[in-house]
C-alpha cells in the first residue's frame, strides 16, 4: 500500500503524437495516472499500444505533445534535458527485457554502477551490493561477466542492479519477456519482494494477464487509451 499521500508519479492529460510523413499518429490521448510509493502497478497491452512510450515520458526520456508528467511533483517539462538525466540516474531504477547489462564488467561492477554514478563509494557501497548479490542468489557470481549467466541469472542481476541506489521509483519493460516462465516467475517474486522491502512505487509493463493478480493496481493501454482496471479478488 501507498506509504505517502503525495504521488511519485502523476500523469495529468498526457498525450503524445509523432509525425509519420505527412500523418500524425497520436500514440497516447490524455492519459492519467498516479503512482505512490509502496505500489506495485502492472501496465497490461498488446505489443506496440504504448506501453514503452509511456514509460518513456514517466522517465524523462521523451516529453509529451500534451499534457504534464510529474515525477516527485517536479514537471518533466520545465526540466533541462541535464536535469531529466540526473533524475533518471538519481531517483529512477530501470530493468529492461533485454537486460542491458555491460558485458565488460562483472556482475558485481554493474550491480555497483548507479551508486558510483551518484558519488557513492566505500565500506556502505560494499555491503549494498554484496547484500544485493546474496539477496537475487548469485553470491559467489561476483566476479563473473554476463556472458558467462544464463538469462535469468542476468535478470536477476539487472533487478540488483536497478535497485541499487535505492530509488523511490521503478519502471520495468517486459522484464521477464525473455525468460521461460518459471524462472520468469522467481524473478518477479524477486522484484516484488525487494520494491515492497524499499518501498518504491512500481510500474511493470506487460502483456501477460498473469502478472495482475500480483499487483495492487492494473492499467490497460489499448488504441491510445490508459484505463485502470479494478483489481480482482
Amino acid at each position: 500500500m501507498p506509504s505517502s499521500s503525495s504521488p511519485i508519479v502523476e500523469l495529468q492529460d498526457v498525450s503524445k503524437a509523432y509525425s509519420e510523413g505527412d500523418a500524425t499518429r497520436e500514440v497516447l490521448t490524455r492519459a492519467r495516472l498516479t503512482l505512490h510509493r509502496g505500489e506495485f502497478a502492472v501496465l497490461l497491452g498488446r505489443s506496440g499500444s504504448g506501453k514503452s512510450t509511456l514509460l518513456n515520458l514517466i522517465s524523462g526520456i521523451d516529453l509529451p505533445t500534451q499534457g504534464t508528467v510529474r515525477v516527485e511533483g517536479k514537471d518533466l517539462a520545465s526540466l533541462s534535458e541535464r536535469e531529466r538525466t540526473l533524475l533518471r540516474r538519481e531517483r529512477i531504477g530501470f530493468v529492461f527485457q533485454a537486460f542491458n547489462l555491460l558485458p565488460t564488467l562483472t556482475v558485481e561492477e554493474n550491480v555497483r554502477l548507479p551508486l558510483e554514478l551518484t558519488g557513492r563509494a566505500g565500506a556502505e557501497v560494499d555491503g549494498r551490493v554484496k547484500a544485493l548479490l546474496g539477496r537475487v542468489g548469485l553470491t559467489g557470481r561476483e566476479r563473473s561477466f554476463p556472458d558467462r549467466l544464463s538469462g535469468g541469472e542476468q535478470q536477476r542481476v539487472a533487478v540488483a542492479r536497478a535497485l541499487a541506489h535505492t530509488p523511490p521509483l521503478l519502471l520495468a519493460d517486459e522484464p521477464t519477456g525473455n525468460l521461460d516462465e518459471k524462472t520468469g516467475l522467481q524473478v518477479l517474486d524477486l522484484l516484488e519482494e525487494l520494491i515492497r522491502q524499499g518501498h518504491a512505487g512500481a510500474l511493470v509493463v506487460s502483456h501477460d494477464e498473469g502478472l495482475a493478480a500480483r499487483a495492487d493496481r492494473v492499467f490497460v493501454l489499448e488504441a491510445g487509451q490508459l484505463v485502470e482496471r479494478p483489481v480482482r479478488p
